[in-house]
């Protein structure tokens, strides 16, 4: 059976505190007060620079059994490198400890700026380098240069599936042809909801949906109300089995291939005014009702 994760995009949030959390809860612990709220939470940090073996280790044990972590990968190679010789900054984010996550690594998210146009031979070439496995990662850590200032982490307990999902913000993306090269690599198309900024699809690519929830009305900052909520859930349990909403605009006219169910994550990034918490957990209990009642 499909499995909905529904979580926040980071965590270490000077507002948060005396409203999500505790004022009395020392900054260390915040990962383990929201672990404990949600089964999935996006690493941002990893996205700004290099996070290094013993940040992943502690964030393994802060976290309860059957937690699952989404990974930003590095703007450098996305936003800086632009995807051009990109092997040895691949080589160095999978040596950077991102495994020691282990059993709860979940997707990797590879984020494009909005003046990124769509390149199909570049993205192919890329999607063609990311690992598939995290014996595969292992193997391409081991590649890493002299940039990689810490220790490197190569160790793994067993090979598991590697996720990878892809959120674009330029318009150029909106191609069918865009569509065919995720499917054809496996890689999962964001959903993101970025009040009007940034383009808003739906199309199904992979054997899971990844969702971006950034703010409804004012990015960042607005929070959902009922009525978007209840859309969402609805979206949410559909993708769940195998199958999509009615009516959401998509890229493809071609439907994705069918499927029994599809996990599915999504994150609240709506964290400028102590929004996504409790939009994440309305939204969790939608998602409840919606599948419990079939």
């Amino acid at each position: 059976m499909a499995t909905v994760r529904i979580g926040i995009s980071g965590w270490r949030y000077a507002p948060w505190r005396g409203v999500f959390y505790p004022k009395d809860l020392v900054q260390r612990d915040e990962l383990k007060f929201a672990s404990r709220r949600f089964r999935t939470i996006e690493i941002n940090g990893s996205f700004y620079s290099l996070q290094s073996p013993d940040s992943y280790r502690q964030w393994y044990d802060d976290t309860p059994r059957g937690f699952v972590f989404a990974v930003k990968g590095p703007r450098f190679i996305t936003h800086v490198k632009r995807l051009r010789d990109v092997d040895a900054p691949l080589a160095n984010f999978f040596a950077s400890g991102v495994l020691a996550l282990r059993e709860k690594l979940g997707p990797i998210l590879w984020q494009f700026p909005p003046n990124f146009r769509f390149d199909a031979d570049l993205m192919d070439a890329f999607f063609a380098q990311l690992p598939r496995t995290t014996r595969d990662a292992a193997a391409l850590g081991r590649r890493h240069d002299a940039k990689l200032k810490k220790r490197a982490w190569l160790a793994v307990d067993r090979s598991r599936r590697l996720r990878h999902a892809v959120e674009i913000r330029h318009e150029s993306f909106v191609d069918p042809a865009f569509v065919e090269l995720l499917r054809k690599h496996g890689i999962g198309f964001v959903v993101a909801d970025a009040a009007g900024k940034f383009p808003r699809y739906f199309d199904v690519t992979a054997a899971f949906v990844y969702v971006r929830l950034h703010g409804d009305i004012q990015l960042y900052a607005s929070g959902y109300g009922e009525k978007a909520l209840k859309a969402w859930a609805r979206r949410a349990s559909a993708w769940a089995r195998g199958a999509q909403a009615a009516g959401d605009p998509r890229i493809s006219r071609k439907a994705p291939p069918k499927r029994a169910s599809r996990d599915v994550y999504v994150y609240f990034d709506n964290d400028a005014k102590v929004k996504a918490p409790g939009d994440a957990e309305a939204l969790e209990k939608l998602v409840a009702r919606h599948r419990a009642s079939g």
